[in-house]
């Protein structure tokens, strides 16, 4: 079963890919809506947890069209990133697949555009 989440590997460690992944969507007006930092709560916890991060970002000029289409797409909107590090030590950033979400919603194919600019941010962003 294909999960809607595309895997991008990043060189650079959890919190530098998400720092590198702001500043790129602050450079083009994008709200950063929260960080939430998995392991570090976690660690708050008294829990062990690898590097794991989640960026939560969006447009409400792109976002509210999707959502008066498709009201149910608020549940994956405003969009999120996540950098985590796997066992090996690798780190990764996630995200869904804007297909994926225009399919999960069925969200008319004029508005693809405005969840899938992004991609580019984040491609950009693990260079």
């Amino acid at each position: 079963m294909n999960s809607g989440i595309i895997d991008i590997p990043s060189p650079y460690s959890v919190p530098e890919t998400l720092a590198r992944l702001q500043t790129l969507l602050k450079e083009k007006g994008v709200t950063i809506f929260a960080l939430v930092d998995h392991s570090g709560e976690a660690a708050k916890a008294g829990l062990e947890m690898r590097p794991t991060q989640l960026l939560i970002f969006g447009s409400p000029k792109a976002g509210t069209p999707l959502m008066v289409a498709a009201p149910s797409a608020a549940i994956d909107l405003p969009l999120k990133a996540l950098a985590w590090q796997d066992a090996q030590g690798k780190v990764w950033l996630s995200y869904n697949a804007p297909e994926y979400l225009q399919q999960r919603h069925g969200l008319p194919a004029d508005l693809l555009q405005n969840i899938a600019a992004p991609a580019a941010l984040l491609r950009k962003a693990v260079e």
